[in-house]
């Protein structure tokens, strides 16, 4: 074998391929076998149904659970809120704008927000999104688990004792060691220290131990109301004395002194005596015990009356119980992981409206401008010490990296008012504003004071970055030539003469040249240290650099700037002494007191004449798609930059050197034209200004200039409107003679240029080559050169042959006018169009596929208008083919805008779209066409690229449809009118259309186009679940189904994906109730809730009037049959949606919870199907791991045709763990496929391992024997689809999530709804859902704080190597194989993945998560609790069927002791133990009469129970084992309690098998309890229970003495064997406790692997009960018969007639259970012979019964064991051990 897997690996071209092969097959098997597509359901027509209803529906009390509410949708209007103060808008412009795309983007700028408000909507997505949800209480409360105590927590064992203020003594003795098989000698004595106390029931114990620490467990101890006397005994050891106990043993102890011997015997006697006196005065009260039956018919009134009390004061504690368990409840689901958990994958982005966006913005303060050369500018020479001369300065970004300037200029003033006294005569002239000095004095409600001497400026920068420079221009009145004006200002001599000098000079320019500049200084500083846009404050500005009239443009700097910071090149610039003190700093959105770039204020501008107004200076933005923006604001901006002169070719002017150019903006070439004012101004003059002046550089004939002009354009341009640039020679001469002549001679025209700012429609931009002219004669403007020397317009005298010497470039920064020609040609065409002009269809399609060559950048700026004019288009359309091509456009437009800027697409779907009023005639609706042209793109496969890009953005087209619906519906008035009459019958045809077009492309692009594919999905969903709020719900039903018909089982796992995708956001539509009508659906008549006919299975009728409901756990069904993730992903989706209905605030009330979990009892039925696959009570056997692939689950490993299908030897609820120990066991090589169960399914947990499909003989290859479990519940397989069930086991985190759904449920439902379940339910059917109820007790329990950190600890790699360390071991059946596999078990127990793996290691997270464990444990027992105690109230009659002995109560015996068994906290079991209590006293027969295997049970747990470290736990459980034995006291008509003390014996016997440690003072604490029970119960003080009692508890002491090595030697298998074995023997005449050590020895000896002896133990067991049977005449043959098989078994014929034989109940059925044990047990020891020998005695008693499948199985295994026989025979392969017994003689 192994030979053949290596060569098999080998074959392999790669590791893992193995486990895709095995996938692939399992893919093949699941598909073409086993998986039938479910058939199809019609939904109701709802809108009828809530018609015809309608009286049923108003009666209703729930009503609001089943209608929609009125107004569920409305349109809101939302202010438009800007930035500014007043709208950017002018007031004028809507009255000039005539242009549609001017008209339009200010429609655009101005209109309101329009909206769809869905009333509910906060309601529809994901729980985690509802509103006022609170699933995370202030504080989870704490409760107390056994489990989280300390284990070796030091008792003071004193206070556990509750002395009575007896006799005690404490001191050192040395104890003899009492070995029957060794005699004591000196040396086997012990020195400890005995510490005397008396107990709480007045008994006397003597505890010894290692110290002086009494607080500890003792060592042992000696209970002295079991010893007869006290003697001295010098034999062995001086100062020894003996304690004579009752079963003859005896304790030696020894004394120090004689004093000290003295004192023990004198202290012991006295004990004694008081002992005996105590039993005296018993006896004499219980000589009353022996009553005749008159004088019990007599007493019976009295004695009952008070067994009433005392039950009526447990049941009053009870009552207080329950009403304390009720308090502070939980909701389930508040503790669920999934709620805790933050999970942020499915939340939409919150979408905004439109706003006016800004890169990073930074202040810049301009302090000072200080120059080296210093004086006092004043005549009288007072005043302070300034520059001597007037400076400006103009900063501006540039950006090296992109080579350009990137802000406007921002200009600045810094000089001091007496420098600024220097201009005063030219200032006016300068600003272009002479005679105007009552022009306007506010701007936009701004005083223009306010904005002439701006400091600080706020800059911003989309994409910052190191290479970006902050520039300073310096510039002052023009005088002469740079470098000669630099010259003073570059030395650093003696400056006071200099100044003066040049203040002289200075002031006569000033009054001469005031209004010219020449260039002087720059400087630079970076601004960012990242580009995250860390400002870098500390940098400064560069010394101050001269200006080089060669290199002054921007080029030249920028290419400056790229030196920078290359020291050696900068050194080499000439530097002016002086320093530029100007800072940045970060700003806050809400800065007070600022001006945007066109002066309108922004909020919080603080209007009085001493604030400091702020200037936003415009950012140039690159033409790139991804930094652009939607325009949101108007704005109409027009840069002009003059760049260069020629002028060295001129011959028309003799002079033109000194030359300046002068800008005025005109819209007219007539004679009396004015320029117009809209020129922004420099600080000192007007803001806005008729002209605007160069630099001027002196003696140069081809000046270049960097100035910027700003410009605001009117709101309509005309043909007429243009720059005209007029050029002037400057004479600078300051010569004496100068000052004689006019003032005109200072400037002399030397020329004129002009430029008209449209050409084709759009304005001018970019640079400009334009000729000059000498002259300007009027109408310039029209002048057209046509060639040949000829022209028209008027004549003009060109410079220059009017070759193109003037360079000048414009910038245009407008939201109002495009640079786009294909944009413009759109927008002229559909005014033409509206104008009333012949629209042509042909036309308007070429202008229209001329769009998608639009920029991008442009698409971006005008969106909302772009889009608003294309949908008019879409309404409007005549012609199919432009509805068709207006879709394509949108389609590109859309696909653009995904490139990261998604989010403009739902602003505009969201706030600005709106249809136009509809019109029938004129206008189509935007929905009606857009549906259409949709449907034809669809189909459309030739042009596959616009239809993958429709289904990748079909979210847009879906919510457009959607708010165009909304808004049609609510304009037209419709939403009165019914549901199937609010749209046309095509329209409805359309959109199904639309639905069934979409649905092939999803399903079969999944694997080429996922993101389409998924992104259709999704926006399909998304529409049709805003459908329910506008259209005819039955028709949306259709849709929901026409949906789903695409998908069938067995899909891959993609389609999985998205179908639960799609079904998770339809299922949470605010109204998912209503639209499920969770009402009765009864025939004729109205019925009462109360009498419903309940759904719990999935029925048709079901499906169809809960459609939605029907629809999801059909599909959770379904894929419940499928691989793990698809399970795991269905879960997900139905649990969710009922996390979210149990937070939602409109369901709170009980009523309306239970109502809503009527929608959900199909889940009962679901549950039941899959019952084996969720019956996991262990922790995983086998690691389960989570992470590696999807695909580890994949490979099935055994089905199951029909439900479940089991070999009828054993009773229907043991198939869950046969099925269990039976896999697992095939798997580890611990279990026999052939043992004593073989259910016809083996569902293996990893599909990794060897085998590909195992089935085992009596399931697949008999089919016809299979019998099937009957169904009551009418089962209609069809809904969910295949009735081939799928039996591996499901994982821990799907069977919790599928637990906690059915959990809510059964919490939330009426009684009822409940009991009508039970009613209806078969008795499989209820063991079934008791299964379900003990596994969510198993699933849910708390496993400790130890437990959940070492689990957190071991989530890494561990439990991966483990697992696959597990798949590839070959199975193995010998003893080796399995210790290997049993070892590896354990190992990985720790690393099985049981919580959510979100939490952290840290000890925070493993305490909240504790607390989380702890309350989901306590919560799930409170509930399974009252589910308990309702079945048992109501169901009374049938658990008492043969007197409680029948498999329905067994079934739910088994559920209350499971409650027990698992840790539970304090809380929880208070309510236990009085459940427990009510179980006693209803089902007495249960417990007293016939077989005592439930007595047992009981008895073993409450023993349990009283060993907890938890004192309320003791105390509860002392107290109920006292009421079970009153109970059978009163049962027997008061004449002993045998059952329960003899069963407690035994369980007492079975609890030190288990080395559970009893037997410590806790334990004693618990007996007192009891002993004290009885003495103060005053109803049987006069009989003789109290004594029975003491004598019980006496007898328990005995057998803990007796037993005491047993925990010493807990670690050492063979000697707990053999101590065990001689117990064994010491109780041959009482057959129960001899059957439980011998049970006892067979579990260790399976422990530990020895399988031979434990087939012996079973041996023996089977014949001790046969001996009996035979005794008593019922069996034939007794022990003797099994003298073949061994012989040692005549130890079974020791067996007593008399008092051993009391309350046995042991018959032919037990009988049979046993031997079948033995012969398994003996399979596994691979001692085949002896297996004939057991069966013998079988075989007759089923051929008498005629039990034939029986005896078939039977047979079939000794065809097997024989063929073993012969198989070991010949190879020889099996080695059974020799033994020898040794023992020691001295």
């Amino acid at each position: 074998m192994a030979g053949e897997t290596r060569r098999f690996t080998r074959a392999l071209s790669r590791p893992g391929t193995a486990a895709e092969l095995r996938h692939s097959v399992s893919e093949a098997v699941r598909t073409s076998v086993l998986l039938a597509k479910p058939k199809d359901i019609e939904p109701i027509d709802y809108e009828n149904v809530l018609l015809q209803k309608k009286a049923q529906i108003i009666s209703d009390p729930l009503r609001d659970m089943l209608l929609f509410p009125n107004e569920d949708f409305q349109i809101k209007i939302l202010k438009r809120h800007g930035r500014t103060l007043c709208s950017t808008v002018p007031e004028n412009a809507r009255r000039e704008a005539q242009s549609l795309l001017v008209t339009e983007c200010i429609k655009t700028y101005n209109s309101d927000w329009h909206l769809i408000h869905y009333r509910y909507e906060d309601y529809s997505g994901d729980f985690r999104k509802l509103p006022n949800k609170s699933p995370r209480p202030e504080k989870l409360p704490v409760h107390v688990f056994e489990v989280d105590e300390d284990v070796d927590k030091d008792e003071d064992t004193a206070s556990l004792g509750s002395q009575k203020g007896g006799i005690t003594k404490q001191g050192w003795l040395h104890k003899g060691n009492m070995n029957s098989a060794i005699s004591v000698t000196m040396r086997s004595f012990k020195r400890r220290f005995f510490h005397l106390t008396q107990l709480g029931d007045g008994s006397y114990i003597l505890n010894f131990y290692k110290d002086e620490k009494i607080s500890k467990e003792p060592k042992g101890s000696i209970f002295l109301d079991s010893c007869m006397g006290v003697v001295q005994n010098n034999k062995i050891r001086r100062y020894a004395f003996e304690l004579k106990m009752q079963d003859k043993s005896s304790y030696l102890l020894a004394a120090d002194s004689d004093l000290e011997m003295e004192e023990w015997i004198g202290s012991l006697n006295k004990i004694l005596q008081s002992t005996f006196e105590a039993a005296m005065q018993e006896k004499r009260n219980g000589d009353s015990l022996e009553i005749s039956d008159d004088e019990l018919q007599m007493g019976k009134t009295e004695h009952v009356t008070s067994w009433e009390s005392m039950h009526y004061e447990l049941t009053k504690s009870t009552r207080e119980i329950e009403a304390k368990k009720n308090e502070g409840r939980l909701k389930l689901f508040m503790l669920d992981a999934d709620s805790q958990k933050l999970d942020f994958s499915s939340i939409e982005p919150d979408v905004k409206p439109f706003e006016e966006k800004f890169g990073m913005r930074f202040l810049v303060k301009c302090n000072d401008l200080f120059f080296n050369l210093q004086s006092c500018v004043a005549e009288n020479e007072e005043g302070p010490t300034t520059n001597v001369e007037p400076f400006f300065v103009t900063l501006a970004l540039f950006d090296i990296k992109d080579n350009r300037k990137i802000s406007a200029d921002f200009h600045v003033d810094l000089n001091h008012p007496s420098v600024r006294y220097m201009l005063s005569n030219s200032t006016a002239t300068m600003n272009g504003c002479e005679g105007l000095a009552s022009a306007q004095k506010s701007i936009n409600g701004i005083p223009e004071s306010l904005l002439q001497y701006p400091k600080q400026g706020i800059f911003s920068v989309s994409c910052p970055h190191q290479d970006i420079f902050l520039v300073a221009r310096v510039e002052k009145v023009l005088q002469g030539g740079i470098t000669q004006c630099a010259e003073p200002y570059m030395k650093s001599s003696d400056s006071a003469k200099v100044a003066q000098k040049v203040l002289k000079n200075a002031k006569q320019m000033c009054s001469r040249l005031g209004q010219y500049r020449m260039p002087f200084a720059w400087a630079a500083r970076p601004i960012f240290k990242d580009t995250q846009g860390t400002l870098d404050k500390n940098a400064r500005f560069s010394t101050l650099y001269r200006q080089d009239s060669n290199k002054l443009s921007n080029e030249d700097l920028l290419k400056l700037l790229l030196d920078f910071r290359k020291p050696e090149k900068m050194s080499k610039l000439p530097v002016i002494l002086g320093n530029l003190d100007i800072t940045i700093d970060n700003v806050t959105p809400d800065f007070p007191s600022c001006v945007n770039s066109s002066y309108i204020p922004v909020k919080h501008f603080e209007n009085s004449s001493k604030v400091l107004v702020t200037h936003e200076v415009e950012e140039f933005f690159p033409c790139i798609a991804k930094l652009s923006q939607p325009f949101t604001i108007y704005n109409n901006h027009l840069y002009v930059y003059p760049k260069h002169l020629k002028y060295d070719s001129q011959k028309s002017f003799a002079k033109a050197r000194n030359i300046a150019v002068c800008l005025e903006f005109r819209d007219s070439d007539e004679e009396d034209a004015q320029p117009l004012r809209c020129i922004y101004g420099r600080p000192g003059g007007a803001v806005f200004t008729k002209w605007a002046f160069s630099v001027v550089l002196h003696h140069h004939h081809n000046p270049e200039f960097y100035d910027e002009v700003k410009v605001e354009l009117p709101t309509q341009l005309h043909e007429k409107h243009h720059l005209l640039f007029t050029f002037y020679h400057v004479s600078c001469d300051n010569t004496s003679k100068g000052t004689t002549k006019k003032k005109e001679s200072i400037e002399s025209q030397v020329g004129y240029a002009w430029l008209p700012i449209l050409k084709d429609g759009r304005v001018v931009t970019n640079d400009n080559q334009i000729s000059v002219s000498a002259n300007l004669p009027v109408g310039y403007l029209s002048y057209l050169e046509l060639g040949m020397g000829k022209h028209t317009g008027p004549e003009i005298k060109w410079v220059d042959g009017a070759k193109h010497i003037f360079k000048v470039a414009t910038h245009l920064v407008s939201t109002v006018y495009t640079q786009d020609q294909h944009l413009n040609n759109f927008f002229q065409y559909c005014q033409k169009c509206d104008s009333g002009a012949q629209a042509s269809g042909s036309e308007l399609v070429k202008f229209l596929k001329s769009l998608h060559a639009m920029e991008g950048h442009v698409m971006i700026n005008f969106l909302p208008t772009i889009l608003n004019q294309l949908f008019r288009v879409l309404a409007r359309a005549s012609h199919e083919e432009v509805a068709i091509n207006v879709t394509r456009v949108l389609v590109h437009i859309v696909s653009q805008c995904h490139e990261g800027l998604e989010q403009y697409l739902r602003s505009y779907i969201k706030f600005v779209f709106k249809t136009e009023p509809w019109n029938s005639s004129k206008c189509k609706t935007v929905h009606e066409e857009l549906t259409k042209s949709m449907t034809v793109l669809l189909k459309t496969t030739a042009d596959f690229l616009t239809c993958n890009k429709l289904l990748k953005y079909s979210w847009f087209f879906l919510e457009a449809l959607i708010k165009s619906m909304a808004q049609h519906l609510i304009e037209t008035s419709k939403l009165k009118l019914f549901r199937n009459q609010r749209f046309p019958a095509s329209y409805q045809h359309t959109v199904e259309t639309l639905v069934n077009l979409i649905m092939p492309h999803i399903t079969q692009k999944y694997k080429d186009k996922p993101e389409e594919a998924r992104n259709a999905n999704h926006s399909l969903a998304v529409f049709i679940k805003r459908c329910f709020s506008l259209m005819d719900r039955g028709f949306v039903f259709k849709q929901i189904n026409n949906y789903i018909k695409w998908f069938s089982p067995g899909n891959p796992k993609t389609l999985f994906e998205l179908k639960f995708e799609f079904l998770r956001v339809i299922c949470n539509h605010e109204h998912f109730i209503p639209l499920n009508l969770p009402m009765p659906f009864g025939k004729g008549r109205v019925q009462r809730y109360q009498d419903l006919q309940l759904d719990f299975t999935l029925s048709d009728d079901f499906c169809k009037n809960h459609f939605l409901v029907g629809l999801l756990v059909r599909e959770v069904g379904s894929a419940l049959q499928e691989y793990r993730d698809v399970r795991q992903m269905a879960i997900s989706v139905l649990k969710s949606l009922m996390i979210k209905h149990t937070f939602d605030d409109r369901y709170t009330a009980k009523s309306q919870q239970a109502r809503i979990a009527t929608l959900y009892l199909p889940l009962f039925g679901l549950l039941l199907d899959n019952v084996q696959r969720i019956n996991v009570k262990d922790s995983s056997p086998f690691p389960i791991n989570q992470s590696t692939n999807g695909r580890k689950e994949d490979t099935l490993l055994g089905f199951q045709t029909g439900t479940t299908t089991t070999t009828p030897q054993r009773s229907g609820n043991s198939l869950d763990n046969s099925i269990h120990r039976d896999v697992f066991g095939v798997i580890s090589g611990t279990a026999s496929p052939h043992g004593s169960s073989t259910p016809s399914i083996n569902a293996v947990r990893h599909a990794d391992s060897r085998g590909s499909l195992i089935s085992t003989d009596s399931g697949t290859s008999l089919p016809e024997r299979s019998a099937e479990k009957s169904n009551s519940l009418d089962k209609n397989h069809g809904c969910v689809g295949s009735c081939v069930m799928r039996c591996d086991k499901l994982e821990q985190l799907e069977i919790r999530s599928l637990l906690m759904c059915f959990l809510h449920v059964l919490k939330s439902m009426s009684d009822d709804a409940l009991i009508t379940y039970w009613n209806k339910a078969a008795t499989p059917e209820m063991m079934d859902f008791f299964t379900i109820l003990e596994v969510c007790l198993h699933q849910f329990r708390y496993m400790g704080k130890r437990y959940i950190a070492r689990n957190q600890e071991g989530l890494g790699p561990m439990s991966i190597t483990h697992e696959k360390r597990a798949q590839t071991l070959p199975v193995s059946r010998n003893r080796a194989g399995m210790m290997h596999a049993r070892l590896q078990q354990l190992s990985s127990l720790d690393n099985s993945y049981t919580f959510n793996h979100s939490y952290g290691h840290s000890d925070a997270d493993v305490i909240h998560q504790s607390l989380l464990e702890a309350n989901i444990a306590t919560e799930v027992c409170l509930t399974v609790q009252d589910i308990m105690s309702l079945f048992t109230h109501v169901f009374k009659g049938q658990l008492l069927a043969e007197h409680g002995h029948n498999a329905l109560m067994k079934k739910v015996f088994d559920v209350h002791l499971c409650f027990v068994r698992i840790n539970q906290s304090e809380t929880a079991l208070k309510s236990v133990f009085a459940a427990l209590r009510n179980l006693v006293y209803k089902f007495p027969s249960m417990f007293f009469e016939g077989r005592a295997d439930m007595c047992a049970a009981m008895c073993y747990e409450i023993l349990k129970s009283c060993n907890s470290k938890l004192s309320t736990i003791r105390g509860d459980a002392s107290t109920l084992l006292y009421f079970l034995m009153r109970n059978n006291f009163e049962w027997t008509r008061r004449r002993s309690f045998v059952r329960t003390h003899l069963q407690v014996i035994i369980a007492v016997s079975q609890l030190i098998a288990d080395v559970i440690g009893i037997g410590g003072t806790r334990f004693q604490q618990s007996l007192a309890i009891i002993n004290n029970c009885a003495n103060s119960d005053r109803a049987v003080k006069c009989t003789g229970f109290p004594s029975e009692v003491k004598d019980l508890t006496k007898r328990i002491r005995t057998v803990l003495m007796a037993t005491a090595q047993m925990k010493e030697h807990e670690n050492d298998p063979e000697m707990l064997v053999d101590l065990q074995y001689s117990l064994a023997k010491s109780y041959a005449s009482t057959p129960e406790l001899r059957k439980t050590w011998l049970d006892s020895m067979a579990k260790i000896h399976v422990k530990n692997g020895d399988l031979s002896e434990a087939a012996m133990c079973y041996v023996h067991v089977a014949a001790l009960v046969a001996e009996y049977l035979r005794r008593k005449g019922i069996f034939k043959q007794g022990c003797s018969a099994f003298k073949v098989i061994t012989p040692n078994i005549d130890e079974e014929a020791a067996m007593m007639e008399d008092g051993g034989m009391q309350d046995v109940h042991y018959n032919e059925d037990v009988l049979m259970e046993l031997l079948e044990q033995c012969a398994d047990g003996l399979w596994k020891a691979e001692r085949y012979e002896l297996i004939t020998n057991v069966y013998k005695l079988i075989i007759p008693v089923y051929e008498e019964r005629q039990e034939f499948e029986k005896l078939a199985h039977l047979y079939e295994t000794l065809h097997q064991a024989y063929k073993k026989i012969a198989e070991v025979t010949h190879t020889g392969k099996r080695l059974l051990g020799t033994y020898f017994r040794v023992g020691f003689f001295g």
